[in-house]
């Protein structure tokens, strides 16, 4: 995912100064890694610099001088073509649980124990996000019920691999 297309779709709905643009950014994907100042506007330069965003105005309203940047015609282009990719399935999977459970079966620890203690934390983060789905903007629920489901992947995962252990042991054993 581009910050720059993240940038230039909030640009789409009107032109907006840098810091609106990391307010918005964070409120609207609010399971999204918070948005630094420095990258916003280290991203404006860059988006300015390929000709897909342009200085619309400068406002002072009672504080410091703000640069307004709107989407240019070019900007609308590729925002169109990054929204027509498809995002391609990852090749490779990389996940810490797969490696601790093998890990802990190759080093001789306790992998079930560890399966266990992930289990529970995952539940406990569940339960959170379910009660932050429910009294959250509907931004907030979209990005809860993203996490739930990743999450619930994880804990089918879980359960696959506590039946494999005996599995994976005999065959590390071997």
């Amino acid at each position: 995912m581009s910050i720059g297309h993240i940038v230039l779709g909030l640009l789409a709905e009107r032109p907006k100064h840098g810091y609106e643009l990391k307010r918005e950014h964070d409120q609207r994907l609010p399971g999204a890694r918070p948005l630094a100042y420095g990258q916003v506007y280290a991203t404006l330069q860059r988006l300015q610099r390929d000709g897909f965003a342009e200085v619309a105005e400068t406002v002072q309203e009672g504080g410091p001088e703000r640069t307004v940047y709107a989407i240019t015609e070019e900007g609308l282009a590729e925002l169109a073509r990054w929204l027509e990719q498809v995002e391609a399935p990852a090749p490779h999977v990389s996940s810490a649980l797969l490696s601790r459970v093998v890990v802990a079966v190759v080093a001789g620890g306790a992998a079930d124990g560890y399966l266990l203690r992930q289990r529970a934390a995952h539940l406990a983060r569940m339960r959170e996000l379910t009660a932050e789905r429910a009294s959250g903007s509907p931004a907030e629920a979209l990005a809860a019920d993203y996490a739930l489901q990743h999450l619930d992947a994880d804990l089918r995962w879980i359960e696959t691999a506590m039946e494999r252990l005996t599995d994976l042991e005999k065959e590390i054993d071997a």
